[in-house]
């Protein structure tokens, strides 16, 4: 079996040399979950320090492009704790967010790509100089849509939610500023794993409103979410939701070592 990392010429001649970037090309789609199924996809290169091949492309369809991220299933570092398919659970992530109404999950989708079978997600064009530390100091009004994550976290059963996974889109053209959490695959054991950044909010009350969309979870998984997770991941999934709706808040943590590494 060939190395993806070390030995395969497909991913070797999509390593990320140049200095001076990729120009991105981001034309305004309306749907993005279409065009991200249906759009032809363009490597520009392999995005620096992941530990899976991951890549920048852009899907171009009916004469619109936009970038998006690709992480072919075939690049995927084995893993003790994890089956491969971490692209099912990024688009597990999204689909979970979409159903508590969070939306923090960019648009992401499950299809053939020019390196096989692997997730495509909406590339979010962020202030990458921001991250969730920052975001938190500086950005109070924010602090409701980083709860929001906080709380998928825990129900998605994050095990590495990084600050830098963690993207700030500043208010223009009359939007507000937004917050998006990317990089969700190590989500969804069945064994609590949670290992975070955002413990801020450690000890308060969830609101009414959010755990009234997770109260339905103790009881069904939608089958969109269920048919990407082991059994016994859906399982858990209606425990870690039993406990939001008893507990009503956030979790702590005792130990301060629940913090994934490198913290950023």
């Amino acid at each position: 079996m060939t190395d993806p990392f070390r030995s395969d010429d497909a991913f070797d001649e999509h390593d990320d040399h140049d200095d001076e970037g990729v120009l991105l090309r981001v034309d305004d789609v309306a749907d993005p979950i279409d065009h991200l199924l249906r759009g032809e996809i363009e490597i520009e290169g392999r995005m620096p320090g992941s530990s899976n091949a991951t890549f920048l492309v852009h899907v171009e369809h009916e004469g619109l492009t936009h970038p998006a991220i690709y992480k072919p299933v075939r690049g995927e570092r084995p893993l003790w704790d994890f089956e491969p398919g971490l692209h099912r659970r990024e688009l597990a992530a999204y689909l979970l967010s979409e159903e508590l109404r969070i939306g923090a999950v960019p648009p992401t989708v499950l299809r053939d790509g020019p390196l096989g079978e692997g997730s495509v997600q909406w590339f979010v064009t962020a202030d990458h100089s921001q991250h969730y530390f920052t975001i938190h100091d500086a950005h109070p009004e924010l602090h409701d849509q980083l709860r929001q994550i906080a709380l998928l976290d825990v129900l998605a059963n994050n095990t590495d939610r990084k600050s830098g996974h963690c993207l700030l889109v500043p208010e223009g053209d009359g939007a507000p500023a937004s917050v998006w959490a990317i990089d969700n695959g190590l989500c969804f054991s069945s064994d609590y794993k949670l290992r975070t950044v955002i413990w801020e909010f450690g000890g308060e009350p969830i609101a009414d409103v959010l755990l009234d969309r997770v109260a339905p979870l103790c009881h069904t998984v939608p089958l969109s979410i269920s048919a990407l997770l082991a059994d016994d991941e859906v399982e858990a999934i209606q425990g870690r939701a039993a406990w939001c709706v008893k507990e009503r808040r956030f979790p702590t943590d005792p130990t301060g070592r629940r913090y994934p590494w490198p913290l950023v």
